[in-house]
């Protein structure tokens, strides 16, 4: 007996057809995707964060796309972009996952904005911070690994990054041995930062520090505004009459002409 169209059409198969579809949007392989991205991204931000849709928000970050991120952010301040969430273990380790998978130098700069707001949030109070996600020495890896020693500690990012570290380390003492370990790390990280005698690749893996220069990215089309497309408009129905008026000059000259 053949299926019926409900059957074919079910909910799931349309929720999974849907799912498949966002993830090419998301993939950002073409210039329409990015397009499509870009203009999911800019409803999201006139939406704004909630409790409720902030997993969506955590889901365009890891585009590696800017002009997707561009869009998502708006005009707030990267650091604050989840500051209306309240931290949780969910978020914490998103967030962990996306320095983890990128390389050193392939993260755009307000994406990592963003993660360090976050991680500055969660672990101004170390103990509390490490209550909601318990840190491994991986992930002190994973956000050090962003430093960049040649800019040296004025540069806002890497500021950020260690004063995050620098909270870390006071979890020494504590008397729990795993929170000793990484306190440790992260003080060893720092001072390798500090010291010129010392390199980073000393306590971090190196496998990890392997930097990418050039970002890839598909660019969208260049978009026009509104006011640009009336413009655009006005100026072809200008040439329009220009058009018609010199064909309509040329006609009466050849009239004129001919009664000569």
């Amino acid at each position: 007996m053949p299926e019926t169209t409900s059957e074919v059409f079910s909910d799931v198969a349309t929720a999974e057809m849907e799912n498949r579809l966002m993830a090419g949007i998301f993939a950002c392989r073409s210039t329409e995707a990015v397009e499509a991205a870009v203009t999911y991204a800019r409803f999201l931000s006139t939406v704004g964060i909630t409790p409720e849709n902030y997993a969506v928000f955590l889901k365009m970050l890891e585009i590696e796309n800017h002009w997707v991120v561009d869009e998502l952010i708006g005009n707030r301040d990267p650091f604050l972009l989840l500051s209306s969430v309240q931290p949780n273990e969910y978020i914490v380790s998103r967030i962990f996952a996306m320095m983890t998978r990128w390389h050193k130098g392939a993260i755009y700069s307000k994406n990592l904005s963003v993660i360090l707001g976050v991680l500055q949030s969660v672990y101004s109070s170390p103990k509390d911070g490490y209550r909601i996600y318990n840190l491994r020495i991986a992930d002190v890896n994973a956000l050090s690994k962003h430093l960049n020693k040649e800019k040296g500690q004025d540069d806002p990012l890497n500021r950020v990054i260690l004063e995050i570290l620098d909270k870390i380390s006071t979890l020494e003492g504590t008397g729990d041995s795993e929170m000793e370990e990484i306190a440790i790390h992260a003080s060893a990280i720092r001072n390798a930062f500090f010291d010129d005698k010392k390199k980073i690749e000393e306590v971090i893996p190196p496998v990890l520090l392997v930097t990418i220069d050039d970002r890839m990215e598909v660019s969208p089309r260049k978009q026009l505004t509104v006011t640009q497309t009336k413009q655009v408009g006005a100026g072809s129905s200008k040439s329009d009459e220009t058009r018609a008026a010199k064909k309509g000059s040329g006609k009466n000259a050849k009239k004129g002409s001919s009664k000569r």
